[in-house]
């Protein structure tokens, strides 16, 4: 779906929508994928729960869609999240909590921590 909404993102606004096809196309170029790896029936059930959530729009009577204004808004957030925050932190050497004897911590260690904090403390007033 991150992907989708990627590359459905990064098209622009098309005035006569993306067809189906054209979709796929995109999708299995812009991340080198086969088309073993994500089919074309993948493709359609992913669009069905997109235009189902309000984040597609069929185009006229054609099997074309575009990104609705509420698409637009979730995709970009989806998006940014994920390539700013989550694919970072993934691969972060953060795994491990500093302790007060251990060699000063970098800032974005710092930084890091205290908004894990922060949304532990969220999910626990949330749990209350």
């Amino acid at each position: 779906m991150m992907r989708l909404l990627e590359v459905l993102l990064h098209g622009g606004p098309q005035v006569n929508g993306w067809r189906t096809v054209q979709i796929w196309e995109a999708l299995l170029t812009a991340f080198a994928l086969s088309p073993q790896a994500y089919t074309l029936n993948q493709l359609r059930y992913d669009l069905r729960k997109m235009k189902g959530h309000g984040l597609l729009e069929r185009v006229g009577k054609h099997y074309a869609y575009r990104l609705t204004e509420k698409g637009t808004r979730v995709g970009a957030l989806f998006i940014l999240f994920h390539k700013r925050i989550c694919g970072p932190l993934a691969n972060s050497l953060f795994h491990h909590r500093p302790t007060s004897s251990s060699t000063p911590p970098a800032k974005i260690e710092v930084a890091y921590h205290k908004a894990d904090a922060a949304i532990q403390d969220l999910i626990d007033q949330l749990a209350a």
